[in-house]
């Protein structure tokens, strides 16, 4: 072989190495993202089957259902449009309440339940997770303690 054969074969596996890493490393991006929907969009029929995506909202007042003697909870999530049932086992937020802006990480199962491996609340009086805002205000429902909101 000569040099320049050589010289064009190490290029070669170089190149096709490059192209394999990045490859894997967009697959692994990939199946990494977690989309935000609101309900609208998840009732819609827009979320991904079988993939985790977040969905936002305000937390329907009267919905909070907590079993007894365990972590499990059941509560209901709208956007003005659409409201879509959440289950959940675990602690939620000290600031989560009816009422209340939040985010929840999950899936959509079968029978429509969104189940939420995270819920997150916002902060303080002053803040609600920009997409949740952001949805509210186009459906003309965002809280009045939030008319001020500017992205």
């Amino acid at each position: 072989m000569t040099p320049r054969r050589k010289r064009m074969l190490v290029v070669g596996l170089v190149l096709l190495g490059v192209s394999v890493a990045t490859f894997f490393a967009l697959t692994a991006f990939q199946k990494n993202l977690l989309y935000f929907f609101t309900p609208a969009q998840v009732a819609a029929g827009e979320a991904p089957k079988g993939h985790p995506f977040r969905v936002g909202g305000l937390v329907v007042p009267g919905t909070v259902q907590r079993e007894p003697n365990s972590l499990a909870v059941r509560f209901s999530v709208t956007d003005g449009q659409a409201t879509i049932p959440v289950s959940y086992t675990g602690i939620l937020p000290d600031l989560f309440r009816e009422g209340q802006g939040i985010i929840s990480i999950g899936r959509m199962n079968e029978q429509g339940v969104f189940e939420a491996s995270e819920v997150l609340a916002k902060h303080d009086e002053n803040y609600m997770p920009p997409e949740v805002a952001d949805s509210l205000k186009e459906t003309g429902q965002l809280p009045a303690n939030y008319k001020d909101y500017q992205r």
